[in-house]
């Protein structure tokens, strides 16, 4: 048997779990998800005031090839919707954020075109890009939602607003194998995704 020391458990955890301290922003990033509980925290934001605009994104995971449909929340939000944009946006309008601060992204199948997309979108339609962005995600996929978020917004400053799913939480992913599937799957994909960029991604 072996075993898994305090330090590697640190290591890992202080790299995939990223939180910032919240400052008001311009808008709200929230990437695609078929879970409401990082959309709520989002929507939480909007009331406090934190900021005027929030764009879900997300059209369905590119290994499914359509929207699977609502993984969390079916029995309040619903479950007609054609896409992960669409759900989002519905958890939004329910917990009290008006259309008029809703920008969906529908096109997006995974957490790198959630940012290109939302920059696109962006420029289409504001006409530039914020100074600061407030990026509400699930708390194991921190690392990776921002990874790919600050790649596609260098000129922006991005806050990292994670919430924990399922228990999977900094203190606790190491203690089930649902928590270390989760986090060792994220760590695992960071590689892996990083090296496919290999010919877009230049070195300092």
């Amino acid at each position: 048997m072996y075993r898994f020391n305090q330090r590697e458990i640190l290591d890992i955890t202080n790299y995939i779990f990223l939180q910032d301290a919240l400052a008001p922003a311009d808008v709200i990033f929230i990437p695609g998800c078929a879970r409401p509980e990082h959309t709520e925290e989002a929507a939480r934001l909007y009331r406090e005031g934190y900021a005027p605009l929030v764009i879900p994104s997300g059209r369905y995971a590119k290994a499914a090839g359509h929207f699977e449909g609502v993984a969390r929340g079916a029995e309040r939000y619903g479950i007609d919707f054609v896409c992960e944009a669409d759900f989002l946006t519905e958890v939004l309008r329910q917990n009290g954020v008006p259309d008029k601060a809703i920008l969906p992204e529908r096109e997006a199948t995974y957490t790198l075109e959630n940012a290109e997309k939302t920059r696109e979108l962006l420029l289409r339609e504001k006409g530039r890009l914020p100074a600061c962005a407030i990026l509400c995600c699930k708390a194991h996929h921190a690392r990776r939602a921002y990874f790919y978020y600050s790649l596609v917004f260098p000129e922006v400053k991005i806050l990292v607003h994670p919430t924990a799913i399922d228990g999977i939480t900094r203190d606790d992913w190491h203690r089930t194998a649902g928590g270390r599937q989760a986090v060792l799957g994220e760590l695992s994909r960071m590689g892996q995704q990083i090296l496919m960029m290999e010919d877009r991604i230049e070195y300092e």
